[in-house]
């Protein structure tokens, strides 16, 4: 827009610029909103009938965004402008806001008015304050100090009327049904992300996955939310909901962004950002797109080929034909890598003066601990034991950018009759050095770390994640990527991808 002196006037949308609440209650941009929008059928913009709804209303954009669609494809059928935008707001948007200040902000956005019924709402047809966007002060329901509902620890949320609970409606209830008594075509949001819940230092607990099952209690037509990534192969908790996302073929499209920046500016959400369509009328394979560094990758393909979700789908037939060599009976490191805590010594486990030696964090080193503290669970005492940190990729959440997970200076080769704290794991234990030496080049092969990255989604590599790398029958050998190559049949351009993706 030009103003008078010829200049360009540039005017943005105020719900472009709104600074995020936390890094687990995020807004979302009117951009992000509208590719998320753009997944859904046209011809529900020019279907009067059709209901939408959005259970976790932060700054009423997506509910803005649908009203801009549907007065626009509902030109025909009211032409009367203001019959029409009566009609959409009356008998076609709903939303529940997660605080009351959200309330507010999701009002004045959607109806121009924090007050449905004020003077300057774009809807004149509304008798309430609140329209259809609804906020009731929810107080948890705690049994044993939890939330029975979300988990969220009493010692944290049980607070002074004064302060938000965080007891978010959609989810603090049996009935969701009942918060509007109809049923809806389709359910939108991008839900509050976690909660503390009362564990050992910044312990938290994730909640999106409760916002995408009561969804589905609901039964709309199309779902589609914006959740954490960390889903598709970790989390606390989040097993059964990742069983139950990757066998739902009303799952029809998935869009992953490995670095989370890309969506929220300035938020830094480990393991990245997806958003998802579900169908419940047409089920089938699932478009997966993948976005990393603005390029784009696409491919069609079943979610549940693996138990975890491969993000990377250039990666699939690389573990297929790896898997396909059916090494040492199919074994996998997952089977050989310690449990975690494997002698049963917590990170913050003091040191004794004298005792067994042991392997304390990387800063405090070899050190020792009292023979009646340690556990030999595995029987992994005696042997020789190649010890990897359990997070060596602490503080990186970019896994658009190469992973490096280990080299010399964050690995430990421990002797016969040393043991660690749970700040490692036992990643092999063998009778000789040469054969611990031989696993740690193993190890420090691309091609494996590799491997090791399509389960890993966070900083925590548990033994889970080793389960695409194969547990040789023997190691006796210097073992190189140019052997593995060989050996796995790795072509000159799955290399090339394998080499782009590890440090």
């Amino acid at each position: 827009m030009l103003d008078l002196k010829g200049k360009i006037n540039y005017n943005p949308d105020v719900l472009s610029c709104l600074a995020n609440l936390s890094n687990d209650e995020v807004f979302t941009s009117p951009k992000l909103v509208n590719d998320i929008l753009d997944m859904l059928p046209e011809k529900l913009w020019h279907d009067k009938s059709a209901t939408f709804l959005d259970p976790v209303s932060k700054s009423g954009v997506f509910l803005r965004e649908i009203a801009k669609r549907l007065t626009e494809g509902l030109k025909e059928e009211f032409p009367d402008r203001q019959e029409r935008v009566n009609h959409i707001f009356q008998n076609q948007l709903f939303g529940i806001a997660i605080t009351e200040l959200t309330s507010l902000l999701s009002r004045r956005s959607v109806y121009c008015s924090k007050y449905a019924n004020g003077k300057y709402s774009v809807c004149t047809e509304f008798e309430t304050e609140e329209g259809n966007i609804l906020y009731d002060r929810i107080e948890h329901t705690w049994k044993k100090e939890k939330c029975v509902y979300c988990g969220a620890s009493k010692s944290e949320y049980d607070r002074d009327k004064s302060l938000e609970t965080h007891a978010y409606q959609f989810i603090h209830t049996e009935n969701p049904e009942k918060l509007f008594d109809m049923r809806f075509d389709v359910i939108v949001g991008n839900p509050p992300y976690q909660l503390s819940d009362g564990g050992h230092g910044r312990s938290a607990r994730p909640i999106y996955q409760e916002f995408v099952a009561q969804a589905k209690k609901l039964n709309p037509r199309y779902l589609t939310m914006i959740i954490p990534a960390r889903w598709f192969s970790g989390g606390k908790g989040l097993s059964g909901f990742r069983d139950d996302m990757l066998n739902d073929d009303r799952i029809r499209k998935l869009v992953d962004f490995e670095n989370s920046s890309e969506v929220f500016p300035g938020v830094d959400i480990a393991g990245g950002i997806c958003y998802f369509l579900w169908d419940r009328e047409n089920p089938g394979l699932c478009k997966v797109v993948n976005q990393s560094d603005g390029n784009q990758i696409s491919s069609t393909r079943p979610l549940n080929e693996f138990s975890f979700f491969i993000r990377q789908s250039k990666a699939i037939p690389i573990i297929r034909k790896v898997n396909s060599h059916n090494e040492n009976g199919g074994k996998k490191l997952s089977d050989v890598v310690s449990v975690s805590k494997p002698f049963d010594l917590r990170t913050f486990y003091e040191p004794r003066k004298n005792g067994i030696p042991c392997w304390f964090t990387q800063k405090q080193g070899l050190q020792y601990a009292s023979p009646d503290d340690v556990e030999d669970k595995e029987n992994t005492l005696r042997k020789w034991k190649l010890l990897t940190p359990r997070s060596p990729i602490a503080g990186q959440t970019d896994f658009s950018k190469p992973v490096q997970f280990y080299y010399d200076g964050n690995v430990r080769i421990a002797k016969p009759g040393q043991c660690c704290t749970e700040s490692w794991l036992v990643a092999g234990a063998f009778d000789t050095k040469s054969e611990v030496e031989s696993f740690k080049s193993y190890l420090f092969t691309k091609t494996v770390r590799f491997l090791l990255l399509q389960a890993v989604v966070s900083q925590d590599v548990t033994r889970k994640r080793f389960l695409f790398i194969p547990d040789l029958s023997s190691y006796d050998e210097d073992f190189t990527d140019e052997k593995l190559r060989e050996r796995w049949g790795i072509t000159e351009e799955e290399w090339n991808f394998i080499d782009s993706k590890i440090r």
